[in-house]
């Protein structure tokens, strides 16, 4: 991989690892420090690889005698962090979409805009104000309001994008970060094992993360939990839901003890108690070893999932009021937007760290 001259968190995580190579205080941190130990010098893929490894606990800020006020000035987490949105944007695919990584946060801000204008446009245009301010109820509710093939079509055709562009990406930073041998059976148990349970969050032993101060908390390692399986339910949700309406032919809206609303609620719920605790423990954070450029960044995505999340539960509650279309399109809106950022968001975290993880695993047998 070729530096350009603007390329300096290469060069600033190349001048840190090689510090932290020599002194191996933090050997025994986390997977970053382990695999970091495996190699003498530092291409720019390995940092690549090292930064996506990382899980931002902040253990070796606290621990490392050079960190700051030290003339070394070392600041790992904050170093790793701007290397590991950089990469995001060299994997991008397409490549020329990458730059919508400098520009988070008002990405986000605009896909949701534009999404909830375009959506709530396009039912005032083509759908009766009649059907649009009266209640619906029973099987196939929902598409009185809006159609079956143009919700799904949209849906259907955003998302098989957004997941087109993370397997290309992912691909890219696989291929680049060096000739390991394919993984066995042994290194993807292990990295399923490792990214479910979210280990590397627990700190140097399990005892949690230091992003608030010096005192380990394994609030943050929850709350990320909370996020990440909320999200698999919904997921886990829509595909149960795909198979009522083909295979079955059964139409939403479903009843609420039904299979498809209860993992919907519960991952609902799940993206409401991540999200806010890990803005929450975002805004306690120690500013020292925090990533302020990319603050918006994270900040945007929690925000983008939350709304998702609020929209969906309160459509749930009111489905059979007056009230359901304008969240219905509401709702839609958010995960519009969702999609179409699927790629270009701190989403793309989950997959590359996955990636490293499952390298790591690799490496070590």
């Amino acid at each position: 991989m070729d530096r350009t001259k603007n390329d300096t968190s290469l060069e600033q995580a190349a001048h840190a690892m090689t510090i932290c190579n020599a002194c191996r205080y933090c050997e025994g941190l986390c997977a970053t420090f382990q695999a970091m130990t495996l190699r003498r010098t530092f291409a720019d893929t390995d940092l690549d690889y090292l930064a996506n490894l990382c899980h931002q606990c902040m253990a070796c800020y606290h621990g490392c005698q050079y960190a700051p006020p030290h003339e070394f000035n070392l600041n790992i987490p904050t170093t790793l962090s701007a290397l590991r949105a950089d990469s995001y944007q060299r994997y991008a695919w397409p490549r020329f979409m990458g730059h919508l990584f400098e520009r988070n946060g008002l990405l986000v801000s605009l896909a949701m805009a534009l999404s909830l204008v375009l959506v709530l446009i396009l039912l005032l245009v083509y759908q009766d104000p009649a059907v649009l301010f009266s209640a619906h109820r029973g099987p196939g509710a929902f598409y009185a309001v809006i159609g079956h093939n143009l919700m799904a079509g949209v849906a259907g055709a955003t998302f098989g994008f957004s997941l087109l562009a993370l397997a290309v990406g992912c691909r890219r930073f696989w291929r680049a970060a060096g000739p390991a041998t394919g993984a066995d059976a042994n290194a993807w148990k292990q990295a399923l094992r490792h990214a479910a349970t979210l280990k590397y969050l627990g700190g140097a032993h399990g005892e949690g993360c230091s992003s608030v101060d010096e005192r380990w908390s394994n609030w943050r390692r929850y709350f990320h939990q909370f996020t990440m399986w909320g999200f698999f339910l919904c997921i886990a949700s829509t595909a149960v839901a795909t198979i009522y309406h083909y295979g079955i032919g059964i139409e939403a809206p479903y009843h609420f003890l039904s299979l498809p609303v209860m993992l919907g609620t519960s991952g609902g719920i799940g993206l409401l108690i991540g999200p806010i605790g890990l803005l929450w423990i975002k805004f306690r954070s120690d500013p020292g070893p925090l990533d302020e450029d990319r603050f918006g960044m994270d900040s945007a995505f929690l925000a983008l999932l939350l709304l998702t999340s609020v929209s969906g539960l309160a459509l749930l509650a009111f489905r059979e009021t007056a009230a359901m279309s304008l969240l219905l399109a509401v709702h839609l809106g958010f995960v519009l937007a969702f999609f179409l950022t699927l790629p270009y968001s701190k989403f793309v975290h989950g997959v590359y760290r996955f990636a490293a993880l499952l390298r790591f695993e690799t490496e070590r047998s």
